[in-house]
């Protein structure tokens, strides 16, 4: 274990699940709390019921966090933009669940032109591949024309989902992906979507920040609530 940044970093047991305290993760960088560890169903389901979830590169080991402030969306307080409100009432997009999770994956993790590599590892896309098949990960995907124009995927546990990335390969086709699962969670009673650390897209979707002590106040009450009805069916839509 070492500490830095009033905070300290762990370093895991990889024949034993435990994850250390979250007020433990460094404050530099934000909430970086463990390394080591496993990427199975086991690890991650105790990792997510902490708030605490896997992010690295491929020449990294395993490395969990816990950032404060944490960005989230609460589905009742969501509105929908008037631009988006307008893409919508045009209809030019078809949006399913759990059709085309590997396509998703897969195409989350492919190359951006704002960014370098990916965070998506071989090791983690397998893994969430696992969970999907597993029923704890689930995609949303996007159509036009019979083609996948955009999507996201994420964990569900209780009544809490946690996004985990998205794409788009046509304008807007994001945003619509995540209004339809905003809306959906709503419908089954979802009090909370975690989508980790805040960002400009993010923010215009209308998620907000909030303290780790005020997520995981939230997380707890979230996951204690039985899961999402199976299999994961969309009922909702624009009026």
């Amino acid at each position: 274990m070492t500490g830095s940044n009033d905070g300290y970093l762990t370093l895991l047991d990889e024949n034993r699940i435990e994850f250390p305290p979250t007020r433990r993760a460094l404050r530099d960088p934000n909430g970086l709390l463990a390394i080591g560890g496993k990427l199975t169903p086991a690890w991650l389901l105790a990792a997510y019921r902490r708030g605490i979830f896997p992010w690295y590169s491929d020449d990294q080991p395993i490395l969990w966090w816990s950032p404060s402030p944490r960005c989230v969306v609460i589905p009742e307080l969501f509105r929908i933009g008037r631009s988006l409100r307008k893409e919508l009432r045009r209809g030019h997009f078809r949006v399913t669940f759990d059709q085309a999770f590997d396509q998703v994956i897969e195409a989350c993790r492919a190359p951006r032109a704002d960014a370098e590599g990916t965070w998506i590892t071989d090791e983690m896309q397998a893994a969430y591949e696992e969970m999907h098949r597993l029923g704890h990960a689930h995609s949303v995907e996007v159509w036009r024309d019979g083609r996948l124009a955009g999507g996201l995927y994420g964990i569900a546990l209780g009544r809490v989902f946690f996004g985990e990335s998205m794409f788009h390969r046509e304008t807007d086709a994001s945003k619509v992906a995540f209004v339809h699962l905003v809306r959906q969670l709503e419908l089954w009673g979802c009090p909370l979507i975690d989508c980790q650390v805040s960002n400009p897209h993010l923010a215009s979707l209308g998620a907000v920040e909030v303290s780790r002590e005020d997520f995981e106040r939230l997380l707890e009450a979230g996951i204690r609530q039985p899961p999402f009805p199976q299999p994961w069916k969309m009922s909702w839509s624009y009026e």
